[in-house]
């Protein structure tokens, strides 16, 4: 075999969770004081040991990373004799549904805000970039949501670019899981940060259909980009059981979208998860989100019980 195209050639450095965890054995700060009920999402357990053993090297990893960028940036500086404005350093955070991105995301959020010099970490999701369901149902596509095509891309796009731009005033749309939609008029403003966090199942996503004209992608504008990886049959399971933990919780709120599946005898209700899986989220899975997984720069691989087993970095 041509050795240009051995398979055991790989862009990714592959580490078991017992080697990455030994890259960084002495936490910069005491993670002992964190309330980790505050990060985890719904149905997303989180430990100590996964913060010791999975984001403390990811930690340093990234300071790494963000070091070499403020240093590009200052030399920039000086070669153009020009004082500028510092641009936020960008994080994509990308996977399946029900896959624990929510959770990835706060616990970064978290501990790079306790980095030295205690740098300003914003985080968003692409949800509030959906489009309302009013609009999703006169295209057609509600049944779709979620889908490439459910999210303004224009208004996302036009977001990130004035990140990028260093606009020191900066809003979001407002999406309510309770309502399932996007809410008229609410924005959630901030501040130019130092790093900006931005998480949603389709972020590292490229269009290769000649009827898009848009060829600036979401991922453009990302200095660093994770993907959470697992199983579909994992990621299934989870998602059912997230489902039965939503209806002991969110749907009982008689407001909730999903109030009426609130009463559903438990056979029912998993009926109803299962053919939401398969038609919606399942090939969603396998059509747009999976196929970005080596887009990013970082995969972590996730085993049956939601922990990371292995961490795959991108080579340099």
């Amino acid at each position: 075999m041509n050795k240009f195209y051995d398979v055991t050639y790989s862009p990714f450095r592959a580490f078991k969770r017992n080697e990455w965890r030994k890259l960084e054995e002495h936490p910069m700060f005491p993670i002992s004081d964190i309330d980790l009920t505050k990060l985890q999402a719904l149905n997303e357990p989180l430990t100590l040991n996964e913060i010791e053993d999975i984001y403390i090297p990811m930690i340093s990893l990234l300071q790494i990373h963000i070091t070499h960028y403020r240093n590009l940036h200052n030399e920039l500086d000086q070669f153009f004799e020009n004082k500028s404005k510092q641009i936020p350093y960008i994080i994509g955070v990308a996977g399946s549904v029900a896959a624990g991105k929510s959770t990835t995301a706060r616990v970064l959020q978290k501990l790079l805000s306790l980095t030295p010099g205690n740098p300003k970490v914003e985080l968003i999701t692409t949800d509030g970039f959906l489009y309302p369901n009013e609009e999703l149902e006169r295209r057609g596509i509600l049944n779709k949501k979620g889908f490439p095509e459910s999210y303004d891309a224009k208004k996302l796009l036009a977001f990130l670019s004035g990140v990028k731009s260093g606009r020191d005033d900066l809003e979001v749309p407002v999406y309510s899981h309770l309502y399932y939609d996007i809410i008229k008029d609410k924005v959630y403003s901030f501040s130019r940060p130092d790093i900006l966090i931005v998480e949603g199942i389709n972020v590292l996503q490229v269009s290769t259909s000649k009827k898009v004209r848009r060829r600036v992608f979401v991922s453009d504008f990302f200095d660093f980009s994770i993907y959470v990886d697992a199983s579909e049959k994992n990621l299934r399971q989870w998602y059912l059981e997230r489902f039965k933990k939503l209806q002991q919780t969110a749907f009982s709120n008689p407001e909730s979208y999903f109030h009426q599946y609130a009463s559903y005898p438990e056979d029912k209700l998993m009926e109803f998860a299962n053919q939401v899986w398969d038609e919606i989220n399942l090939p969603n899975l396998e059509q747009n989100i999976l196929p970005t997984r080596f887009r990013a720069n970082l995969i972590l691989e996730k085993s049956e019980c939601h922990f990371v087993r292995g961490v795959r970095i991108r080579k340099i």
